[in-house]
Parts: structure tokens; sequence; C-alpha cells
């Protein structure tokens, strides 16, 4: 009866042992994770496409040409191993949650935050296409800004809450002062706005150029910028995002699951961990 006691004993301790240290081998596994580059990464490559490979047993989701979603499949990344940089200059704290960096320069007035970096990347899509009327946002407040009004020399006079536009300015349609556009659009949206103004997608109907979102202040937001299928419909996709303070846009790792990073699965309301970020959950949008 003794023995039989003592056995029992040493199994329960065992047990509380076990449960004690998994969350150690979690943390572990995340930073052994950020440490090494995924088998599935071509550090050769200088797209997002050629830069990660599919995983076994799955096939990439074909996409017109032309559209937001093979432009952000193509879209151009740094050389292999560059660092995220903050809008100073400096080196962001954290480099181990990237396998790559986007062609997305980062300007020096610290506006284009995590929201703010992929608004510029749709609005750059749609310049580049010649569908500069479809250029707007809505502000935090709910009033909408377009591109055509702020081109013809609209300005918004903001008091509080309340908004109106007036011309102020000359016409003016020229690339710089889009960028002008965009760092007004930087300073008076972003998460909470996008969350707010954009169609609410449900995980199953996810394609590339839609994004997770949670919206507030502060929120996050991340897009995805490829997409895979098997033959039983399951997808995965990849991540990129912007950040705060200003960065580089940057392609991110999947820290939760080296065994399919940098692919993640995406599901309604589940807790997602993106790079140093988690959803606690998970929302998805999509651009008008």
């Amino acid at each position: 009866m003794k023995k039989i006691f003592v056995i029992l004993l040493i199994l329960t301790s065992l047990a509380v042992l076990a449960f004690q240290f998994k969350p150690i081998e979690k943390v572990v596994e995340t930073v052994k994770a950020s440490i090494e580059t995924p088998i599935l990464v071509n550090k050769d490559s200088l797209t997002i496409t050629s830069r990660v490979n599919v995983l076994e047993g799955y096939k990439r989701v074909n996409y017109t040409t032309g559209s937001f979603q093979e432009y952000l499949r193509h879209y151009k990344l740094k050389a292999f191993g560059s660092k995220i940089v903050n809008y100073d200059d400096t080196n962001y704290y954290w480099q181990g949650g990237h396998i790559g960096i986007l062609e997305v320069p980062v300007p020096k007035n610290g506006l284009q935050q995590c929201a703010d970096a992929l608004i510029r990347i749709r609005s750059e899509y749609l310049w580049d296409n010649n569908r500069k009327s479809e250029i707007g946002f809505n502000f935090t407040s709910g009033h909408y800004c377009s591109w055509t009004n702020y081109a013809e020399g609209y300005r918004p006079k903001i008091n509080g809450n309340k908004v109106s536009f007036h011309k102020t300015a000359s016409a003016n349609h020229s690339k710089e002062n889009f960028y002008n556009y965009l760092n007004l659009i930087y300073m008076y949206s972003g998460t909470l706005s996008l969350y707010n103004e954009l169609e609410s997608v449900s995980a199953k109907d996810l394609k590339i150029g839609d994004m997770l979102i949670k919206g507030g202040s502060p929120g996050h937001i991340v897009m995805i910028t490829d997409e895979i299928i098997n033959d039983n419909g399951e997808k995965l996709y990849l991540l990129f995002q912007g950040n705060t303070p200003a960065q580089s846009v940057h392609l991110v790792k999947n820290l939760q699951d080296s065994t399919i990073s940098p692919w993640y699965s995406l599901k309604d309301d589940a807790v997602i961990s993106v790079s140093n970020y988690t959803f606690s959950s998970a929302k998805f949008v999509r651009f008008k």
C-alpha cells in the first residue's frame, strides 16, 4: 500500500512539473523560431512569391494579371537579412520576427505606422493602375477624404469631431502632392477608422489583400500577401505588416508553428500571434 502511494505521489509530481514547464518549453520554441530561418525561405530571391516556397501538398491560388492580389504577391523585397529600420534611421530593437523587408520607403516624419503602411500600398496600387478616383479613406471621425478632392485643392477644417472641406489651395495632381495627401490620411485615419469603414470578411472567404485587424488606440493590422491551398480546400497565408514606431514594412515569420512558417492558418475569432503582437480574437476586413 505504501509502495502504491509513493508511486502515485511521484506520478502526480511529474504531472505538476510537466504542466509548470510547458509554458517555458513554448517560450524556448518561440525563441528558437525567432533565430532560425524557416526552411521554406529562399534567401537569394527579391520578391514575395519567390522568397517563400509552397508547402508540400499545396499550390498557389490563381489570380488575374493586374489584380491587387498579383500586385502584392510579386511585391519587391530588399536583400535577405536586411534589418527593420525605424523612421529615424535607427534599427528596430527586435529583428527576430521577419524574413523579408518590402521596398516601401519609411518617411522621416514618423507618420507611416501600421495602418498607414497598408493604406500607402493600396493607394500606390490604385495610382499605378489609373484608378486614382478610387483613392479615399475615412478619418476616425467618419468623414471621407478623397484624393480627387485633395488634388483639386480642398482641405479639411477640423474642429474636434467636426470636419468640413474648403478649397484653400491650387489644384495639384502631382505624385509629390499625392504623398502630401497620404500624410494627411496618416494623421487622421488608423486601425479604428479602417475597422469601422471597411467590409468585414469571414476567414473562409479570405483572399490576398485582406487584413487581420484589431481596431483601436492602440490597435494593429496586418495584410495577407500570398495564399496557398491543398486538395482538401485548406488554405494558408503569408502576412506582412508595418508597425509603431513607423518602420520598414516586413514579411513575418510564424513564430508559433515552425512546421509551416512563414505560412499562417487563419480562423475567425482565433488567437493569432504575428511577430510581437497577439490578436486575441481574429477579425478580418477588405479594401473596397
